[in-house]
C-alpha cells in the first residue's frame, strides 16, 4: 500500500488558507452526535488509565484526529502546532533540514526527489531510494510526521541514512543539515533565443518569480523572445494562488480554474487579468510529466484549454482536490478536501491528469531506474473523477492524444544540456517559429 505525503512542498495540494475559527468545529455539533463523542472520550479515558505504559490524552486526540481525517482520502490530515508551523515555513521556502521529498510505501519513507543544490542533492540521493535505518535506527512503520521530525534539525548536525536502490546492497550516507532556501523559479535564455523558466514547486516566491523571469527574458532578448518554454516536470504544486498568478501572466482575462465544493456558496471561478499576457504573441509549450501534480496541472490545463500553449511530454499525476487549511488557534490545524477544481472548459482532472498535446518521453537511459509510475488513482481512498462541469463522463480534451504514462526523467538532469525532454520541446519552438504560427 502506498500513502503518499509530501513533506516539504505540501501533500501535493493547492492550498486554501481559510476559516480560522476554532469555534467552526462546536457549530457543526448537534445532539444526535453527543454519543459518539462520549464514546471517543471514553475510549481515550479508558486507554489513558489502563494501558500497559502511560499514554497522554493530548497524544491519544492527536492520533484519533489524524485516524479521522487519514481515512478520508490521500490529502485530508490534522497537523499538529508543531506540523503545522513547519508547513507555513516549507511554504515560504525556507527551513532547515536535508532537502528531500518523501512519500510512505510499503511501511518504508520512500524518496519522491531532492531539491537541487540541497544536501540530500550533493550526497546523491536518488527518487525511488527507500529509508531502511535513520542514525542507525528502523525507520520501517514510523509515521512520515515523526520521518521529518528526525532528519530536520539543528543547521551542522548530521544524520546518517541507510538507504534501499533497487536490489543493490544497503548504502549508507551521513549527510549535514543546513538552512534549506527553496528557489522556486529558475530561468534562462537559450542561445536560440527561447526563454526557459523552470517552476520547482508553487509557494509564496512562485508569483513574484514568474514574473520577474519573464521580464528578465524579454530584456535580455531585447523584446524579441521567440518562444517561452514552461518546465513543470517534477512539480508537486503548492498554492493554488500561485497557480493563478502564473497562468494569469499568460493570458488575457478568461477563466483559469473554477473549484466546484458540496455547498453552492463554495463554488468559485478565478479568473486572469484582463490584459495579463506578459507575452502575447510568442509561442509556449508546457512541459509536464508523471510527477507533475495540483497547481502545475491547474497551470498545464488553463494553458491548454485556452489555447496559450501546447502541452509536452507526458501524462500528469491526476490531483484535482483542493484543501482548505483550518487554523485550530494553540491546537495546530486541519486540512480537509473541501472541493475540486475544473480546467476552462469543464474538465476535471481529478484521477484522470494532464494528457499532452504532444507526448515527449524521456529516454530510457534517462528516466529514474526501476521508478514506479505512481498517480493519484493508486493512493489509497483517492477520489474518482466526477465527471466534466457539463455532465458527462471523466473525459480528456478534444485532439488529446491517448494518455501515456512513464517512469520521470532523473532530477539532475532537468534543464541541463543533456535533457532529451528539453531538446524536444526547443526544437518543437523552433519548427514552431519557422512556420510562422503560435505554438497551438
Amino acid at each position: 500500500m502506498t500513502k503518499h505525503r509530501l513533506l516539504i512542498a505540501t501533500s501535493l495540494c493547492a492550498c486554501l488558507v481559510a476559516l480560522p475559527l476554532f469555534a467552526a468545529i462546536a457549530m457543526q455539533g448537534d445532539e444526535s452526535q453527543a454519543a459518539d463523542l462520549g464514546l471517543i472520550g471514553g475510549v481515550i479515558q479508558l486507554v489513558n488509565r489502563n494501558y500497559v505504559h502511560p499514554i497522554g490524552s493530548d497524544e491519544l486526540t492527536k492520533d484519533v484526529l489524524k485516524g479521522m481525517l487519514n481515512r478520508l482520502d490521500p490529502h485530508s490530515d490534522y497537523m499538529d502546532e508543531g506540523e503545522f508551523k513547519q508547513s507555513q515555513a516549507d511554504m515560504a521556502g525556507r527551513f532547515g533540514g536535508l532537502g528531500i521529498q518523501i512519500s510512505e510505501q510499503d511501511g518504508l519513507p520512500k524518496v519522491i526527489s531532492p531539491i537541487d543544490g540541497t544536501p540530500a542533492a550533493r550526497a546523491g540521493i536518488e527518487p525511488g531510494d527507500q529509508i531502511l535505518l535513520i542514525d542507525h535506527v528502523s525507520a520501517r512503520g514510523m509515521p512520515l510526521s515523526k520521518v521529518v521530525a528526525v532528519l530536520r534539525g539543528n543547521p551542522g548536525s548530521s544524520v546518517t541514512l541507510t538507504l534501499l536502490r533497487g536490489k543493490q546492497e544497503p548504502l549508507e550516507v551521513t549527510l549535514t543539515r543546513e538552512i534549506i532556501n527553496v528557489e522556486s523559479v529558475k530561468w534562462k535564455l537559450e542561445p536560440d533565443g527561447v526563454g526557459y523558466v523552470r517552476i520547482s514547486q508553487f509557494g509564496e516566491d512562485t508569483s513574484s518569480g514568474f514574473k520577474s523571469a519573464l521580464e528578465k527574458l524579454q530584456r535580455e532578448s531585447s523584446g524579441k523572445l521567440k518562444g517561452l518554454l514552461v518546465d513543470l516536470r517534477n512539480d508537486p504544486g503548492g498554492l493554488l494562488t500561485a497557480a493563478i498568478d502564473v497562468a494569469g501572466d499568460l493570458l488575457d482575462g478568461g477563466t483559469v480554474v473554477s473549484i466546484r465544493g458540496r455547498d453552492a456558496s463554495e463554488n468559485h471561478s478565478f479568473a486572469a487579468p484582463g490584459h495579463g499576457d506578459m507575452l502575447a504573441g510568442v509561442p509556449v509549450v508546457v512541459l509536464i510529466n508523471g510527477a507533475s501534480a495540483s497547481a502545475s496541472e491547474i497551470v498545464a490545463g488553463a494553458l491548454q484549454d485556452r489555447h496559450r500553449a501546447t502541452v509536452m511530454g507526458t501524462q500528469s499525476f491526476g490531483k484535482g482536490s483542493v484543501q482548505t487549511v483550518i487554523p485550530l488557534k494553540g491546537h495546530g490545524a486541519v486540512r480537509l478536501t473541501t472541493a475540486l477544481y475544473y480546467t476552462p472548459s469543464g474538465r476535471s482532472i481529478q484521477d484522470e491528469g494532464i494528457a499532452p498535446d504532444v507526448v515527449a518521453e524521456a529516454p530510457k537511459d534517462q528516466q529514474i531506474a526501476g521508478g514506479a509510475v505512481l498517480r493519484e488513482s493508486s493512493l489509497t481512498g483517492a477520489l474518482a473523477n466526477p465527471g466534466s462541469l457539463n455532465g458527462s463522463g471523466a473525459q480528456t480534451q478534444t485532439g488529446q492524444v491517448k494518455p501515456i504514462s512513464s517512469p520521470p526523467i532523473k532530477a539532475e538532469l532537468i534543464g541541463k544540456p543533456d535533457d532529451a525532454q528539453l531538446k524536444l520541446a526547443l526544437a518543437y519552438l523552433d519548427h514552431s517559429n519557422q512556420s510562422n504560427g503560435p505554438a497551438r
